[in-house]
């Protein structure tokens, strides 16, 4: 073991000793049990987990990375950050890529145990939350940010300017750090006996812990799921309405995007949020004594969350690639950036653009 090593053990091995001290004072002396508690192991789970989340962790990790980063690219290449757009699909790239960060961590920490000691712990934590609510609220601003351009176009000419987008980022940053402060409060490393150092939340009553952890269900599901899929909905069916009603020439090419849109949110978000939905519900169910835990019922939540969780997240890491890639200008930046790397493309560029300036154009139809 390094020295670096040495100092993170040591920073809480403190914590660790006071742990196998004092044990599980979940059922100590002041706590009164009128009914049979059934603790569920979760063996199954945690080798589900470990040969399955890790996999799938490195290959979000990577997309996310390798999509994003080419999406940064194009930007400080070819774009300015003066419109609104840029501004905002900036901040969504920064975002994916603060979750993207923790990945890696994660993957660690299933294949073995937590050896990055306690205040990783609680920054990974932090960033994995903030990035994903963050990712979800700019991907429903950039949306919005599409209603007001196409379907209030006139209105919206003169609010849609520089400290708009600013001042609007800025306000997600804040809401998303808000809803994530419960990973910096409640996350921290324990020791468990078969599985070794824990990164989790712990270090409070159990009952204090499943209240906040339905809490974070709910706000997950209804503010960052069901909340901004109707946005979404509502501005994407308002842009179709228009499209059709216009005399454009690739309308029908448009709404088909759309509806791939629509389709792949709903398609990659819905099953994840409903299996939170689910839990939330064991948990008011187990606490209120409606229901008696079922392990089986419990190890098959789990299970579920874990497979639905990466197909969200592997959305939440391809968005900024899906919604740039669809305009036209970035197919053209795309372009021109591998023309600069192979002179054949480049040729061929060439060819294409020569024979498109001899065809005569009758309508001339802005690309996104």
């Amino acid at each position: 073991m390094n020295g670096s090593a040495m100092e993170n053990s040591d920073s809480y091995k403190d914590f660790l000793d006071l742990d196998d001290l004092y044990g599980d004072t979940t059922d100590g002396p002041n706590t009164v049990v009128d009914r049979v508690v059934q603790l569920c192991s979760k063996t199954n789970v945690n080798r589900f987990s470990a040969s399955f989340i890790p996999v799938f962790y490195y290959v979000n990790f990577l997309l996310s990375y390798v999509g994003n980063g080419l999406v940064l690219l194009i930007i400080y290449k070819f774009e300015k950050l003066h419109t609104v757009t840029n501004i905002f699909l900036l901040n969504l790239v920064v975002s994916n890529l603060l979750f993207a960060s923790s990945l890696p961590f994660w993957a660690t920490y299933h294949l073995d145990e937590w050896i990055f000691g306690v205040v990783m712990c609680k920054m990974v934590s932090s960033a994995y939350f903030v990035g994903y609510y963050s990712s979800i609220l700019f991907l429903t601003l950039m949306t919005f940010d599409r209603y007001l351009a196409v379907v209030h176009a006139v209105a919206a000419y003169n609010s849609r300017k520089k400290t708009y987008a600013v001042g609007m980022s800025a306000a997600v940053w804040c809401v998303s750090i808000l809803a994530s402060l419960k990973e910096l409060v409640f996350t921290n490393v324990r020791k468990d006996h078969e599985q070794g150092l824990m990164c989790e939340e712990t270090g409070y009553d159990v009952a204090v812990m499943n209240h906040w952890r339905q809490v974070s269900y709910y706000q997950q599901f209804f503010a960052f799921f069901l909340l901004p899929f109707l946005v979404l909905m509502f501005c994407y069916v308002s842009i179709t309405i228009r499209i059709v009603n216009t005399r454009m020439k690739e309308k029908g090419r448009s709404v088909k995007l759309i509806f791939i849109i629509i389709f792949t949110y709903f398609a990659c978000w819905t099953p994840y949020n409903t299996v939170i939905l689910l839990q939330a519900i064991r948990i008011s169910s187990v606490r209120d004594g409606k229901d008696p835990e079922s392990c089986g019922e419990s190890d098959m939540l789990d299970n579920a969350l874990y497979v639905t969780r990466n197909v969200a997240y592997l959305y939440c890491c391809v968005s900024p690639v899906f919604y740039t890639f669809v305009g036209k200008k970035f197919q053209s930046h795309f372009k021109r950036l591998l023309a600069k790397k192979m002179p054949c493309l480049r040729r061929r560029m060439s060819l294409t653009s020569t024979a498109s300036q001899r065809t005569p154009h009758t309508t001339n139809v802005n690309s996104s």
